[in-house]
Formats: C-alpha cells, structure tokens, sequence
C-alpha cells in the first residue's frame, strides 16, 4: 500500500518562495513517475509539474516553467517542489500523485496518477 503525505505549504508574500515536499510509503516508490498538481476553489485538478523515476526526465506547465522545480530523492522516497517567484495566482491546495502502472495517459493528465495525496494548501499573498 503507498501512502502520500505533503508538507511544506503556507502562507506567503508574492515574490516568495516555498519548498513543497511529499513524502512516500512502499518499497518501489522509485519506480514511479511523480506529479504536482493544483486545485483551486471550484475548480478541477491542473497539472503543475512530474518528474520521471530516475529524475532524469522533467515537465512542467508553461505557467511555472521557470519558476518552479521538481527533483526527487529515491533513497528518503521523497519528491519536492521548490517554487520561487510566487504569484497570487498560485494560490491553492498542491498534490503529489504516483503513477504506479505506466498507464498511458500523458503525465499531465490527472488520471495518469493512481495515488494521490491529502494535499497542502499553499496561499500567496499580494
């Protein structure tokens, strides 16, 4: 069973940063493609940034490229998301998701990931 725990969100200025970490259960956790999404109020899962099981290979949305940076840590089986340069447009509840199968669907669609987290919320002030 794989659990996903994040941590990390707050409130902050705009221009701040914040370090969003989830961390996982489960023995083969680095063989899982790793993703961050966002939810807004009212509004549905939106794709942030995924990162492969190796860490070799990263995508993100065009709206944090530059800005945000996902890595991963397969020894403490914990991925991160560093954001810089934060906007009040950021503001909303961040989840990690694992894609345990390599199922088909691109890695910025929601129902690629088969495990989420319970989520943190991350507020930017202006």
């Amino acid at each position: 069973q794989v659990q996903l725990v994040e941590s990390g969100g707050g409130l902050v200025q705009a221009g701040g940063s914040l370090r969003l970490s989830c961390a996982a259960s489960g023995r083969t956790f680095s063989s899982y493609l790793m993703g961050w999404f966002l939810q807004a109020p009212g509004k549905e899962h939106e794709f942030v940034a995924a990162i492969s099981w190796s860490g070799a290979n990263t995508y993100y949305a065009d709206s944090v490229k530059g800005r945000f940076t996902i890595s991963r840590d397969n020894v403490r089986k914990t991925v991160y998301l560093q954001m810089n340069s934060l906007k009040p447009e950021d503001t909303a509840v961040y989840y990690c998701a694992a894609d345990r199968y390599s199922s088909g669907a691109y890695y910025d669609d929601p129902n690629k990931y088969d495990v989420w987290g319970q989520g943190t919320q991350v507020t930017v002030s202006s």
